[in-house]
C-alpha cells in the first residue's frame, strides 16, 4: 500500500468514527509524505479515533511505528513513519494550529474518500 493509500484510508476510519474537521496534508518533508490531522469532540472521542486508526490499520496490514500521547487526552500522534495521524482535542488543535505551521504543503481534497 502506498503512503497516499495508507493516508486516504486513516482519514475513512477518522471519517466512519465522526472524526472533525479532518485534514489530509501532503508535507513531503522527510518527516513524513503525509499528515492527517482530525479532532475528536471530547477526551474520549479523542482516544476512540486513535485506537480506531491503529486497530482498522493494523487490520489492512500497516502497522504503527510509534505512538505518542495515547495517556493523553489532548494530542494522539499515531506514526506510520510515511503518514503520521495526529488526533486532537479542539483546544490542542487550535493551540498548536499544525495546518498553519506545514502551510507550505498541500491541503489534499478528501471529499471523494468513502
Amino acid at each position: 500500500m502506498t503512503s497516499l493509500e495508507t493516508a486516504k484510508l486513516a482519514v475513512k476510519i477518522l471519517s466512519d468514527k465522526k472524526g472533525i474537521d479532518i485534514k489530509l496534508i501532503k508535507i513531503d518533508s522527510s518527516i513524513a509524505d503525509y499528515f492527517v490531522i482530525s479532532t475528536g469532540g471530547s477526551s474520549t472521542h479523542v482516544k476512540t479515533l486513535a485506537d480506531e486508526v491503529e486497530v482498522k490499520l493494523d487490520e489492512a496490514g500497516i502497522s504503527v511505528s510509534h505512538i505518542d500521547g495515547h495517556r493523553s487526552d489532548t494530542w494522539i500522534v499515531l506514526d506510520y513513519v510515511d503518514v503520521i495521524v495526529h488526533v486532537f482535542s479542539e483546544e490542542a488543535r487550535e493551540y498548536y494550529n499544525l495546518e498553519r505551521l506545514w502551510q507550505d504543503g498541500e491541503e489534499m481534497d478528501i471529499s471523494g474518500i468513502d
